[in-house]
């Protein structure tokens, strides 16, 4: 818990309380950057943002009974009777949180782990959380907090009691993630894959490399990197980090190795998970072929952290909250396997193919892959053509996904349709659904196709 002499001293910041002898003793139970979240207790972080500035909100806080702001100054809509508030000035209050987060870090005992990786990043933070919850307190990023701002408010929740704090990473550019873990200083990297999302940013998959690259060059040298060994470009990053690697994957020659994996489709997966020499047998909600890789990960990185092979299949076994992937009753008696929430092709692809694990029929609402540069129209064709070997039917949503539509006729799949917009393919699906019929729902964020999935389920 923070207080406002540690606050104080960490920013090197003076303390401005509503009143002369204003306690330094006076401690925070959390920080927050959204007025709405603030309450007694909280301290307020007012960031400038390209859409509004967070300085606009400081009366709300305190409104709401915020009893610290980290600020520039006091706006001039706080007049001095409302100013009930400490307030640390701060020449920029990004920043100011960051060496915050950074210094509340360090203070700690715990190990941190950080995920980064094209695909699967925030699966494979709460599977590895999951499993290392089998014998340590956790702390882990909630959904997707991993940028320059989400993580230090999850750093800046790091508790006495904490032993394993479990990070995901992203990036926009080259430089972010070494950013992040200038912030995190973790001990444990996890690297999941190499792919093109983000591509129309960066502009190759050199530069996306490059870029997630920066997680296990960050590393100290007692660390540890965790690679996945399958994906050729992630397996060259052990000679680009100083720390000791351990390997996960298919590979023979992988450190912690998954052998006869059946899936189950929605009821999970079961594999054979091999560590220096000791084998189990290993069962996991886990859905889909494609997250054997997930589990690897985890297990790998329980191993690392001191676990038997006997606690980590009991930590894979136990993880129950780790899909994406909902399952919800949809219209007519239909199933809808909503997986809405972000797409690339080794994601589409994937979710195809638990699509076929399924019984009935086969549908697959496919929307735009966004963000692929150079790689949008070979990426939605690849989707098309697996497309036409997994579903029965197609249904392609948005312009890009014409691509997909194309490439599964020439295929020589017979049952596709193309819209441009959710509305014509609502009106098309829902006189189509019926019972024994399983539909994946899946497409870029920015297609919104969770809108769809929610008109389409009784749910």
């Amino acid at each position: 818990m923070l207080t406002a002499a540690g606050v104080a001293l960490a920013l090197g910041s003076t303390v401005l309380g509503p009143a002369i002898g204003f306690p330094q003793a006076l401690r925070f139970s959390r920080v927050v950057v959204d007025s709405r979240e603030a309450a007694p207790g909280v301290l307020f972080v007012a960031l400038p943002g390209a859409r509004t500035d967070g300085h606009r909100f400081i009366a709300d806080a305190i409104a709401r009974g915020a009893t610290g702001i980290l600020a520039r100054d006091w706006p001039s809509d706080v007049p001095l009777e409302h100013r009930t508030a400490v307030l640390f000035p701060v020449g920029d209050p990004l920043a100011a949180l960051q060496q915050l987060a950074r210094r509340h870090r360090d203070e700690s005992a715990l190990r941190l782990i950080a995920v980064t990786g094209s695909v699967g990043k925030t699966s494979t933070k709460d599977a590895v959380a999951g499993v290392l919850g089998r014998r340590y307190r956790v702390l882990k990023s909630d959904g997707n907090r991993n940028t320059e701002i989400g993580l230090p408010l999850t750093l800046l929740e790091i508790e006495a009691e904490h032993e394993r704090a479990v990070l995901e990473m992203g990036m926009y550019q080259i430089g972010d993630i070494a950013q992040l873990c200038g912030i995190a200083h973790p001990q444990v990297g996890v690297v999941t894959n190499v792919g093109p999302t983000h591509l129309a940013r960066l502009g190759s998959i050199e530069r996306i490399a490059a870029a997630k690259a920066e997680m296990v060059e960050c590393l100290p040298s007692d660390g540890t990197a965790v690679l996945n060994i399958d994906d050729p470009v992630v397996a060259r990053f052990s000679e680009r980090t100083a720390a000791s690697v351990v390997t996960y994957g298919l590979a023979a020659t992988a450190h912690c190795r998954a052998t006869g994996i059946e899936s189950a489709g929605l009821d999970g997966l079961r594999f054979t998970l091999s560590w220096r020499g000791e084998t189990i047998a290993v069962q996991t909600p886990l859905q889909g072929r494609h997250h054997v890789w997930t589990a690897l990960a985890a297990a790998a990185v329980g191993f690392g952290e001191g676990l038997s092979v006997a606690e980590v299949a009991s930590g894979l076994k136990g993880l129950t909250s780790v899909n994406r992937l909902r399952v919800r009753r949809g219209m007519n008696g239909a199933a809808l396997l909503d997986d809405s929430y972000n797409a690339s092709p080794a994601s589409m692809k994937a979710a195809l193919d638990l699509l076929s694990e399924t019984p009935g029929r086969h549908i697959a609402v496919l929307g735009d892959m966004l963000e692929l540069g150079s790689e949008e129209e070979p990426g939605h064709r690849e989707v098309g053509r697996h497309a036409a070997r997994r579903a029965d039917c197609l249904v392609a949503v948005g312009e890009r996904a014409a691509w997909i539509a194309e490439a599964a006729r020439a295929a020589g799949m017979t049952c596709v349709r193309h819209f441009l917009s959710r509305n014509e393919a609502r009106a098309s699906l829902r006189s189509r659904l019926g019972p024994r019929q399983h539909v994946l729902i899946k497409g870029s964020r920015g297609m919104a196709l969770d809108l769809l999935a929610d008109d389409l389920s009784e749910a």
